[in-house]
């Protein structure tokens, strides 16, 4: 019997493409879709909306993969033994610490597990049998908007 309580996704915290050529991806969904999508003040090259910026959705952000290296493994180059992801999504839930037990327990290998990045946010992450990016996360700001 499983003694662990249910993980509880409260939304999607955000998702998009993780890229491997910055100019391709920039033709693609800004020239050509014309996403508003801006340069972070600190990663110009990761570029994101701002909550609000496109309907539905309360990040939308291209992912370099070797920032997606650096933020998992500590180093720009994506482990030759996992499969390099094409897509990132990020699921708030209520309890972190508690949705990362769970899927340890359920056998799943944590990439990073419960940490607290530089900007705030806490963060769990691991591969989906896909191959995506999946993140549980608690995301302080995006909370902040609930509790009105």
């Amino acid at each position: 019997m499983n003694e662990l309580k249910q993980i509880e996704i409260m939304f999607v915290e955000g998702f998009g493409p993780i890229t491997q050529s910055d100019a391709d991806s920039k033709a693609f969904y800004i020239d050509a879709l014309e996403l508003p999508l801006k340069p972070m003040p600190d990663n110009e090259r990761y570029r994101s909306t701002e909550n609000g910026d496109l309907a539905g959705v309360k990040h939308f952000a291209l992912w370099p993969l070797d920032q997606a290296a650096q933020s998992c493994f500590g180093s720009p180059i994506w482990p030759s033994d996992l499969v390099v992801p094409q897509s990132w999504v990020e699921f708030e839930v209520v309890d972190i610490s508690t949705a990362s037990k769970q899927l340890a327990a359920q056998g799943y290998t944590l990439l990073v597990n419960n940490r607290i990045e530089p900007w705030g946010q806490t963060v769990t992450r691991l591969q989906s049998p896909e191959g995506s990016l999946v993140g549980l996360t608690r995301t302080p700001w995006l909370r902040d908007d609930l509790s009105q």
